[in-house]
């Protein structure tokens, strides 16, 4: 730098201009590239369109597992419910053959009245049926 320009009569140091120059260079690079990325509208869309892919992924993943979680309760809870409810029937489907058991007993008529119904509506249906023959 020279008197023109203000300086005081120092001589510029060569080496210090040039690692500024440099850096100035450097720092202009880094600016060039950065407008230039901000240019790229297509990289871009593509960088948001895989980010915003990511997320879904990630938010597919997090209900994957919630329903999993709510699914493998619910078949616990069903299954516990339904144990406990074949036991409660299989004790009342027994109450209930033990009931008719002794109402047969009692009562051997209608037993026997409802079976010589049914032989005949079986004699019945054959007669009707070697008729169209």
């Amino acid at each position: 730098m020279s008197d023109k320009n203000g300086s005081a009569g120092r001589k510029p140091d060569v080496e210090a201009l040039r690692r500024e120059i440099k850096q100035t260079r450097a720092e202009l690079g880094e600016t060039v590239q950065a407008l230039a990325a901000k240019a790229d509208v297509k990289a871009r869309a593509k960088e948001q369109v895989e980010q915003t892919k990511q997320r879904a992924r990630a938010q597919v993943h997090d209900a994957t597992e919630k329903v999993r979680e709510v699914a493998a309760t619910a078949a616990a809870v069903a299954t516990g419910r339904g144990r406990s409810a074949v036991a409660l029937q299989d004790s009342e489907a027994l109450e209930e053959t033990q009931e008719s058991r002794v109402r047969m007993r009692r009562r051997p008529i209608p037993f026997v009245a409802v079976v010589a119904a049914g032989v005949a509506l079986v004699g019945i249906i054959l007669i009707v049926r070697g008729r169209r023959k």
